[in-house]
């Protein structure tokens, strides 16, 4: 068991505010090992995952995890334990997870993408004793990464593997054909699992999620897409990202006792033929990936027939590609707003056109707290922009084990300090401006990347944008757009007249245009800026970083 002491490592809510979470209704006396398990008895043999061509029943998916909760329990695990679990969509994955729930075992939801740097920082911080994970994908063997996991931490005791496990212990031979063995359900107000952080500027942080407020959040957003038991959610994302997982994600299906259809890629090749065949209602995506849905969509000449509700958050959807969704593939749009670290904004699947298009919706929970605030933290009036702040019952009051990083996230008050630009409608919605670290500071002058990028969109040679910054010895800071052409790539000049034609200031245009394929992604799909500002920093002082294929085209 770890020797870490949850009441100093993950800060909660103090106990006037936990009282009125639970009187209000907001946190129940409820695990994730209940709501499978209450599932089970509701949903017995509906049908609640279907992966490729395997069928799982809500009691057939309670069994397995109790096979394999008594198989880890025989291998060593208990509660309070911390593991790091890394596997790809998948039957294994949503077992793996509930039965580390059902122990008290708590899972680091690393992405597929994540390697040594990564994987190694969570072990080593987390004291993993145990690490989950596939045994190889096309191009990278997952247990040759864990030998050398294995050596840098002692304290890691077990690699459980999914598929061929080499010297390693196989994942299937965990589950016992009878389990006898009960185990005491975890307290509602234990840590579940930890979500990671955005990790735009180094390793991510750790998120604690503990059991009550997280079945909150699922079981709200639940309500708010509209899922029932008619309905059936497809998962595209890599599944172990909160906003597949619980915004309402496959585990808000299973809480309504729907039907949860795993893909192995978010491609439309892939995910549009599992929509039609299985009668997909629900799904998922961050905006790159429905830009190349509407792509796709649109060069077949149809859209997507079962579909209803398509949502799109992680990243602000832009006007011009949010205005495309309904009449190309078929579906209504639902915007959502958040962070892994807790608020929600959803638009309503019954909002008009204007709300949908303009905004990313209104908070979750009438719970929520929010302050827009100067850079002074003093509240801006309603309709400016500024940096958002908020509190509530499912929004953590802190990080795992990082108290210094922790007074700067939080105010003494609570509040996280989310770094994201908003402005806050008279209607209580969100029009989400960018993050503070997108704020171009040219030569004093402010620039809002998400302004130029959504000009730029408006060209129909303009596939998608990605404005960011690049050193400049004069003016501190120059712009550099990052162009996915349509078709040919239009020319540098052709680009400026398009962005004056729309009364653009000339200080924002952008200095330089860098025309690319594509756009290098964080591990759960989106851009990363971080890495198109290192690459436009390469050219200009030689400093070490990845090359984008196609860059060089300039303006």
């Amino acid at each position: 068991m770890s020797t870490f002491d949850d009441l100093k490592d993950c800060p909660s809510w103090p106990e006037d505010f936990a009282q009125h979470y639970r009187q209000a209704g907001y946190w129940r006396d409820e695990t994730f090992g209940d709501l499978l398990r209450s599932a089970a008895q509701a949903f017995a043999e509906r049908e609640a995952l279907t992966e490729g061509e395997q069928h799982l029943s809500y009691r057939q998916l309670d069994l397995r995890v109790d096979q394999l909760a008594a198989g880890l329990y025989r291998l060593g695990l208990r509660a309070g334990d911390n593991v790091v679990l890394q596997l790809p969509n998948s039957a294994a994955f949503v077992e793996v997870c509930f039965a580390l729930y059902r122990l008290g075992v708590r899972p680091i939801f690393a992405l597929p993408a994540h390697r040594h740097l990564e994987i190694g920082r969570f072990c080593e911080f987390a004291q993993a004793r145990a690490y989950f994970c596939a045994d190889r994908d096309a191009s990278f063997d997952y247990r040759a990464m864990a030998r050398d996991l294995k050596d840098r931490n002692p304290q890691l005791e077990w690699v459980v593997v999914a598929g061929e496990a080499e010297e390693f212990t196989a994942l299937h031979s965990l589950y016992e054909p009878a389990p006898a063995r009960t185990f005491p359900s975890p307290s509602a107000d234990a840590v579940a699992c930890f979500q990671l952080s955005g990790g735009s500027t180094g390793v991510p942080k750790l998120i604690p999620r503990r059991h009550h407020e997280y079945l909150y959040n699922l079981r709200a957003s639940a309500e708010r897409c509209g899922l029932s038991e008619a309905s059936v959610y497809l998962v595209a994302l890599p599944m172990a990202h909160n906003f597949p997982m619980c915004c309402p994600g496959f585990i808000g299906t299973f809480s309504v006792g729907g039907r949860v259809v795993l893909s192995p890629s978010p491609s439309p090749e892939v995910c549009f033929e599992l929509i039609e065949r299985q009668g997909v209602t629900h799904t998922a995506l961050v905006p790159p990936l429905a830009l190349v849905w509407l792509e796709a969509a649109q060069a077949r000449g149809r859209g997507l027939a079962p579909l209803q509700l398509l949502q799109v958050g992680g990243a602000k959807l832009s006007y011009e590609a949010a205005r495309r969704i309904e009449p190309v593939l078929g579906c209504r749009l639902q915007q959502v707003f958040g962070m892994a670290e807790g608020l929600i904004c959803y638009t309503d699947p019954e909002d008009p056109p204007q709300r949908v298009l303009h905004t990313q919706g209104r908070p979750l929970s009438p719970a929520d707290e929010i302050r827009v605030v100067d850079e002074h933290e003093q509240p801006v009036p309603v309709g400016q922009v500024g940096q958002l702040l908020t509190r509530g019952p499912y929004t953590i009051r802190g990080y795992y084990r990082y108290p210094e990083h922790n007074a700067q996230a939080f105010t003494a008050d609570g509040f996280y300090r989310t770094g994201d630009r908003v402005m806050l409608t008279a209607d209580g919605y969100l029009m989400v401006e960018g993050r503070d670290k997108d704020l171009i500071n040219r030569g004093g002058e402010k620039i809002a990347a998400e302004e130029v990028e959504n000009l730029l969109l408006s060209h129909p040679a303009v596939a998608d944008i990605a404005l960011v910054a690049m050193p400049d010895a004069f003016l501190g800071e120059r712009t550099c757009a990052f162009v996915i052409p349509r078709g040919t790539a239009p020319r540098a000049p052709e680009l400026l007249r398009h962005l004056r034609a729309q009364g653009l200031a000339a200080f924002k245009l952008p200095d330089r245009f860098e025309f690319i394929p594509a756009f290098p992604q964080t591990g759960v799909g989106k851009v990363s800026r971080k890495h198109l500002r290192e690459a436009i920093q390469a050219l200009y002082f030689g400093a070490q970083a990845e090359p984008l294929e196609g860059s060089g085209a300039r303006g």
